[in-house]
């Protein structure tokens, strides 16, 4: 035990003074003769007054003295503390990204560290071996006393960039050369880094090295993916362990809301996992970020920018695309997957659905209908990328012989007039040879791109000279005649090749400088400006050491385009998001190539999770004596008192007792087998087979519950899980019941369901998504992917008694029953809500069951934070709200029936569906 305040004990002299006085006596009394005694003997004589108190009070207030003395005295037991240096010490302390999954137990470390070196008096030196976002240089701190350096360590966060132990290693030198030595508390992050090798010497000539680390700690960041992967691949690198480890990773928006999880499994020994969501396209494009479940700091977020969004591409099929080797299809399929979402159809199909380019190979669009379409479509936005062709020269007009006569243009599909005929480049009856292309200039997306020396061009269409054609041109033949030129057209843009798109006129096709500048098309479609290599991104926002993005630092720098995807973070150059919107790029902390590995130990190595506080007994002390003093107080209160004071401090006793039991009598006469739905009003979903789908439906009814407490009379208690052939359903109004792919029934659920319904029970059965093999062609895009539901919905409903049903519409009761609704979305939008047929007589014409694919469940739920964790699409927090408005419908739709559809409403309702 030790004393913070040893010259406390002095107090204790007190307590031979406190024992005299508790027993002093009064003087004995004088003997004197007086006759009128006599009269005095007849009167009662009062009590005695004590001459000394009894032993057990003595003993009473010299143990409150004892602990009022001891607890000024401040002892502490010391706990974990062992082989703490008792001198004046260096601390070093890893404080970068890798560090941040461990930080707040480092913190803590440092804080009994400290609480050791003050009550011991000493001092200490710090030393961060990560630079600060000042960019100043590293240096170790001068001497400080614990509760200043307590000070600067607790509000510290870590830093979002590797350590620099290099330089680290440079300032121990320097503090050695100055002649200090002393024990060294290293505070290790656990990963391994190149110059672990001087550090470590440099840490010994210093003094005793006490390594403090987390054994096992799991160090883990997110990569870039393997190439060849979809847009939202990525590769989780990690420290290899001995033990197999497991988690998730979420798919967020920018408003932090989940699209998607994916689980991770790292195998023991391994030190990578490559993981592929797969979402749809439209779906895709919303994730902002990927984040890793259960990792503090950066290095658990992946932040996305527009090279990882992948934009649909319409390919309009012809009756021949689809020839081996020489379809007008066959070459452009094989460039553009995986990087591109592709859809081919018709043209109508195609604009069916949101696009981001359209890809017309020849004779494609030769009708002026379909010119006329893709003009309005191109004009709104969208980039159309042509392909020439014998189709398009017939198109163009024909010459009178000569081969130079213009043509006339009625194409408004074409971004320059067009020379009629093809020119033929090394032909049998030609003079010339092929030809290569010349180097693409600055301004063309295709600037960064090399040009293999094998691609030539046999045959082109030649672009009628003019002033303004080498602004037109981004890619040029050797002698000069363009190969790719553009025009705007209204917000969008045309771009035509004037070779095929199949190997007939050249063998561009069939390189892969075709797909780089396929690639670098569909990217600009989408607004993206390609950055020049050397072009200088400045930065925009910058990750923090919690891993969120905050403004970026004061000596944070630009970076080069093309420096992106291999630069390890720093503090000139933090990890987060560069450069003007339409051309943002991320940076981050995975995007540093180096392995991860273990970092070897240093000196005496311990498990800083063992460093605890140390007991400190004071506080205790004092509240015990405080007690003491208190009754000792009451008891001399009481024996100087009257009776009846004794008596009404048994009275209030009493009272508290009786108070007591009645509060229990009554929480005992309910009785343990009455279920809690028969207390109060409570939504039940049933269960299922996986635990994943049952907590975001109790966590879904839980947020509906809220929010029709919070807005209407109402009053719903905690939602319940039902098995329906075991528990009693009768106390439900309304039950959700989502539908899984496996999912089966039986007879008994069946007739219990049955009896469900017929009693006026409301089942509100969900897909959850849309099964892709019922869907009709012309579908949402937001409807969302439920493979299988459509066949599980057959097996889940076989042999129930679900009237004839009627797509659910703004003129239905359930409506209108709160609400005003026209739409009913839950986490999807797009999909119809089915109810029993108005007219229908059962229950009163209050339809037994709500079928629906729009997932409210995952729209509704609040998680255990407060947070609505699943971002509806596409219109997040507005769809959010109407999709609770609809469930704050259906809840008062099962609990007052069709009472809206009372004939007194109806003027009423009539004239809000006016306004």
């Amino acid at each position: 035990m030790i004393l913070l305040a040893p010259w406390m004990l002095l107090g204790l002299l007190a307590l031979p003074a406190v024992w005299w006085l508790l027993h002093a006596r009064p003087p004995a009394p004088r003997t004197q003769s007086f006759p009128p005694m006599r009269l005095l003997a007849t009167l009662a004589a009062p009590p005695p007054d004590a001459t000394s108190a009894p032993l057990w009070r003595v003993l009473l207030r010299c143990l409150a003295v004892l602990g009022l003395v001891l607890g000024l005295a401040q002892p502490v037991f010391p706990r974990g503390q062992g082989g703490l240096p008792d001198a004046d010490c260096l601390i070093v302390l890893d404080n970068g990204w890798a560090a941040a999954g461990t930080w707040s137990q480092r913190i803590h470390a440092l804080d009994n560290l400290l609480d050791h070196l003050a009550r011991t008096g000493h001092t200490a030196r710090l030393l961060l071996t990560a630079r600060n976002d000042a960019l100043d240089p590293i240096t170790v701190q001068p001497a400080l006393q614990a509760d200043l350096l307590r000070s600067q360590l607790d509000p510290m966060l870590p830093r979002a960039w590797p350590t620099d132990r290099l330089a680290a290693t440079h300032a121990l030198t320097t503090l050695a050369g100055q002649g200090w030595r002393g024990p060294v508390i290293y505070i290790a992050d656990g990963l391994a880094t190149q110059g672990d090798t001087g550090f470590a010497a440099a840490l010994a000539a210093i003094g005793p090295v006490h390594d403090m680390q987390v054994p096992q700690s799991d160090i883990m960041l997110l990569a870039p993916p393997a190439s060849g992967q979809g847009s939202l691949a990525t590769r989780l690198r990690t420290v290899p362990r001995d033990h197999p480890r497991t988690g998730q990773l979420r798919l967020e928006t920018a408003t932090g809301g989940t699209l998607g999880l994916l689980p991770v499994n790292l195998p023991a020994g391994a030190d990578h996992a490559d993981l592929a969501p797969d979402l749809p396209a439209e779906l895709r494009n919303k994730v902002d970020h990927l984040a890793l479940e259960g990792m503090a700091g950066p290095a658990g977020i992946r932040l996305l920018d527009e090279r990882e969004r992948q934009r649909p591409v319409g390919l309009i099929a012809t009756g021949s695309s689809d020839t081996p080797l020489m379809g007008s299809l066959f070459y452009l399929r094989r460039a553009l997957q995986p990087p591109a979402e592709l859809r081919e159809g018709d043209l109508d199909t195609l604009l069916a659905r949101p696009l981001s380019v359209i890809i017309a190979p020849d004779g494609t669009l030769g009708s002026p209908e379909s010119r006329n379409k893709v003009a309005a479509w191109v004009r709104a936005g969208g980039t159309l990328i042509r392909f020439a062709g014998p189709l398009l020269i017939q198109g163009a007009g024909t010459t009178d012989g000569g081969g130079d006569t213009p043509a006339p243009q009625a194409d408004p599909l074409l971004p320059v007039p067009l020379m009629a005929g093809a020119r033929e480049l090394g032909g049998a009856m030609s003079w010339s040879k092929p030809e290569h292309l010349a180097p693409f200039p600055a301004t063309s997306p295709f600037h960064d791109l090399d040009i293999p020396a094998d691609v030539t061009v046999s045959r082109q269409v030649l672009a009628q000279p003019s002033t303004d054609l080498d602004s037109h041109s981004w890619a040029r033949l050797d002698d000069g005649t363009p190969l790719v030129t553009h025009a705007a057209l209204g917000a969008g843009q045309v771009v035509l090749f004037h070779v095929t798109s199949t190997a007939e006129w050249s063998n561009l096709p069939l390189s892969g400088l075709f797909v780089g500048m396929l690639q670098h098309l569909i990217d600009q479609a989408s607004g993206i400006e390609t950055p020049a290599g050397a072009t200088l991104l400045a930065p925009y926002m910058a990750l923090d050491g919690d891993g969120t993005l905050v403004s970026p630092p004061a000596g944070a720098q630009a970076l080069r385009a093309d420096a992106f995807g291999h630069t390890a973070p720093s503090p000139e150059h933090p990890p987060g998001l560069y450069g003007p919107r339409n051309s943002r790029r991320a940076l981050n902390v995975g995007d540093d190539p180096a392995a991860l590995a273990a970092q070897p130990p240093i000196g005496t190595v311990s498990d800083l999770r063992g460093q605890v506080a140390d007991l400190s007994i004071g506080p205790v002390l004092l509240v015990l004596a405080t007690m003491l003093l208190l009754a000792d107080g009451l008891v001399s209160i009481v024996q100087r008192g009257r009776l009846w004071r004794g008596r009404g401090l048994a009275a209030l006793t009493l009272c508290c007792a009786v108070g007591m039991a009645g509060a229990n009598a009554q929480a005992a006469d309910i009785p343990p087998d009455v279920p809690r739905a028969a207390l109060e009003t409570r939504l039940a979903y049933i269960v299922t087979d996986h635990p994943e789908i049952d907590d975001v439906s109790k966590e879904g009814l839980q947020g509906l519950s809220d929010y029709v407490n919070a807005r209407t009379s109402a009053m719903l208690g905690h939602p319940d899980g039902v098995t329906p052939e075991r528990d009693d359903l009768s106390y439900y109004p309304l039950i959700y019941w989502p539908v899984t792919p496996d999912a089966t029934t039986s007879p008994a659920r069946t007739a219990a369901l049955n009896t469900y319904m017929r009693h006026g029970g409301i089942l509100l059965i969900d897909t959850q998504g849309q099964d892709p093999a019922t869907a009709p062609e012309n579908a949402s895009s937001y409807t969302g992917s439920a493979p299988g539901t459509a066949a599980a919905l057959k097996r889940m409903t076989a042999g129930l008694d679900i009237p004839p049903l009627a797509r659910l519409d703004s003129h239905h009761v359930l409506s209108h029953t709160f609400y005003l609704l026209h739409d009913f979305p839950g986490r999807y939008d797009g999909m119809p809500v089915w109810v029993a047929q108005e007219g229908d007589s059962t229950n009163d014409g209050v339809s037994p069951v709500i079928i629906g694919s729009n997932d409210w469940a995952h729209a509704w739920a609040v998680d255990a934070t407060g947070n609505t964790p699943y971002a509806p699409v596409p219109d997040g927090a507005e769809q959010r709200v109407t999709a609770y408005r609809f469930g704050v419908n259906a809840v008062i739709y099962a609990l007052t029936g069709n009472y809206k559809a009372d004939q007194v409403h109806v003027p009423a309702l009539l004239k809000r569906l006016g306004e």
